[in-house]
């Protein structure tokens, strides 16, 4: 690993753990040349899965578009960034536990916006409007509906 300060590669790691239910490997290391102290972590590298668009077009999953969508999705609510990280976790591990390389965009916003619906209602409607694109007010709520008619 190079020293983000002076390009050495010589270091020694300093504290290890594990988080992310045990699939992160967060290491503190310290550059032996200049003494710097920085961050690095493991993940396990999966079988890449492939992210298959409503036009029919693959692309390669990817964390951040989920991460930036839930984000916006949770802006100005009380959900913590941890939170969001174990849920974008969690998303990965049951698209990984499939078996299927090609995995459809509706079977993941279906995951995401479950996994929302629990954290937090108001993100949770927030995301859905934009995955599902409503297209009237009415529409929308209808979605709001049903989440008021579930908590009854």
């Amino acid at each position: 690993m190079r020293c983000p300060r002076c390009g050495e590669i010589e270091d020694k790691v300093v504290d290890t753990r594990t988080v992310d239910s045990n699939t992160v490997i967060r290491r503190r290391r310290e550059c032996l040349s200049c003494g710097h102290r920085f961050t690095t972590v493991e993940r396990l590298e999966g079988i890449q899965l492939m992210v298959v668009k409503k036009d029919g077009t693959r692309q390669p999953f990817s964390r951040e578009k989920i991460m930036n969508g839930l984000v916006a999705a949770c802006s100005k609510r009380p959900v913590s960034n941890e939170d969001l990280i174990e849920l974008v976790n969690e998303v990965e591990q049951k698209l990984q536990s499939k078996h299927n390389l090609e995995i459809p965009t509706e079977a993941i916003g279906e995951m995401i916006m479950d996994a929302l619906k629990k954290l937090d209602k108001v993100a949770y409607v927030r995301f859905a409007s934009v995955y599902r694109d409503f297209t009237s007010v009415d529409s929308f709520a209808q979605e709001i509906s049903k989440i008021n008619d579930k908590e009854q």
